[in-house]
């Protein structure tokens, strides 16, 4: 590509859909479910290299560690991670990573801006980089560009695209213009869809210029424009993070792009896709996309299946064994605190369940046992009357807040690697094998002098074991009193 395109990738989400493995607190696009990379990382990585600049990522507070981590993990950074102090759907989210790529490179560069969702799965980026590159003139022209995905089956989850005539024979990507959108259809008109040879599946991913799209708001949105513009405007700096400022960005209407500006806009071309492509919207595709074997089974390390078919099995701990008997069109997902069991016709339902189980008060609906910090992640083995058991990691080079508890004392037994411990004045080198005690009310810190992950065991006692029993001190991720970790 002779022109630098500047990915800007979309990493919200409310983890609801593929429950119980997906969840508020860690959503899809940060899960492996093939390989040795994320969704997130997978994104990434197809998005860069020759002709790609380094991404914009718009997330929100909750994931700006992670997301951090996961690139650092494939040798990647960001030119800019906004923080959204709320969700406001892709309208506001998109229009922001183009204020901020103009501020990076200046009003009048005429930069390109490819915006896609961070949890897709596109097997052959090759392929996708291809198609890309056939729409940069396009873009360059003035239009904004959609990419329409070639339909295999008559599917009602996605929303689809209408074409002004038939793609070319051979599906190359090649731009034409765009005829209209169609919301996500019945199954009789999705099947009507499918034979008519003039429509694609919506794969909410664009490619225009900064000036293109924020002309569009402008015309179309200018209201969205002002305040999205104040919200970056008075945006404070956290770490290597913009924070936008609430005031305004929380005055923002809830609106997606389509709504917003695409469906309105006269300026439309689609280039079409051949290639595999999927949103990973529920369980079920979820097993289309693991690939069945002849007896239609998808299952992973862990799961045992006895005369079954059509199922997916997934066993998500590497000391759970999930076994399928006589199971036919099954989705059963195994994880440590949850067990979701459904006929995959119905795996749409599962949003309904997250819901039911949020107003029960359910702490599974939203958290995984698994809490990511900036430092690592713990998560609890055992809780009790009066204690609990952690496994704690610790990243190398990091280290936890100076910190002190009310109400619960802390013994440490460090079973990978070595500890650097502060308790009130003295510091301690902890290495496998040992432990140290954190009395009720010491100031302390743990930190990671080594080049590999340090594992410890925590036991905790008391009369209250929350996370918010904290008074911090010092912290180098520039996190508040009461803050977690």
């Amino acid at each position: 590509m002779a022109d630098t395109i500047f990915p800007v990738l979309l990493c919200g989400g409310s983890g609801t859909r593929l429950w119980p493995l997906s969840r508020k607190s860690y959503p899809k696009q940060f899960a492996k479910f093939s390989g040795d990379v994320s969704l997130f990382q997978a994104s990434a990585q197809r998005l860069s290299g020759d002709g790609f600049g380094a991404p914009v990522i718009i997330t929100g507070s909750d994931y700006r560690f992670v997301v951090t981590e996961q690139l650092a993990a494939i040798g990647a950074g960001a030119l800019a991670t906004l923080i959204e102090p709320a969700a406001r759907n892709t309208a506001p989210a998109v229009l922001v990573g183009a204020l901020a790529l103009e501020a990076e490179r200046g009003e009048g560069a005429e930069t390109l801006m490819l915006v896609a969702p961070s949890d897709h799965v596109i097997e052959d980026a090759a392929q996708f980089r291809a198609a890309v590159a056939a729409a940069v003139p396009t873009a360059r022209d003035g239009q904004m560009v959609t990419f329409g995905i070639r339909p295999t089956r008559a599917e009602t989850g996605y929303g689809w695209l209408a074409l002004s005539q038939e793609p070319r024979a051979d599906f190359d990507p090649v731009a034409q213009p765009l005829d209209g959108f169609v919301e996500k259809p019945d199954a009789a008109t999705a099947e009507a869809l499918l034979t008519g040879g003039t429509h694609l599946w919506n794969a909410g991913i664009f490619l225009f210029t900064t000036a293109t799209l924020i002309a569009a708001f402008e015309r179309y949105a200018p209201q969205t424009l002002a305040t999205t513009r104040k919200a970056l405007a008075e945006a404070e700096r956290d770490l290597h993070f913009t924070r936008l400022s609430p005031e305004h960005w929380e005055a923002l209407e809830d609106d997606s792009m389509d709504y917003a500006i695409m469906e309105k806009a006269d300026n439309l071309s689609v280039v079409p896709y051949a290639g595999a492509w999927s949103d990973l919207g529920s369980w079920e595709a979820v097993w289309r996309d693991g690939e069945p074997d002849a007896d239609g089974m998808v299952l992973t390390p862990g799961a045992t299946a006895i005369d079954c078919s059509n199922t997916l099995l997934r066993a998500e701990d590497p000391n759970q064994q999930l076994v399928g008997i006589g199971l036919q069109d099954i989705v059963a997902i195994a994880m440590p605190d949850a067990v979701l069991v459904a006929h995959r016709d119905h795996t749409q339902g599962v949003k309904e369940a997250v819901t039911m189980l949020k107003a029960q008060g359910v702490s599974q609906a939203e958290t995984l046992p698994r809490d990511y910090r900036p430092w690592g992640w713990f998560e609890s083995l055992v809780v009790g009357d009066r204690f609990q058991v952690k496994r704690i990691v610790v990243n190398p080079g990091a280290a936890l807040s100076l910190q002190s508890h009310h109400h619960r004392a802390e013994h440490w037994i460090v079973v990978e690697g070595t500890a650097r411990v502060t308790v009130d004045d003295a510091v301690t080198l902890v290495t496998e094998n040992q432990s140290i005690y954190v009395p009720l009310g010491a100031v302390h810190r743990m930190e990671n002098p080594g080049k590999m992950p340090m594992v410890l065991i925590e036991v905790q006692t008391g009369s209250y074991l929350g996370e918010d029993d904290i008074i911090r001190y010092e912290d180098v991720y520039a996190r508040g009193q009461g803050a977690k970790g």
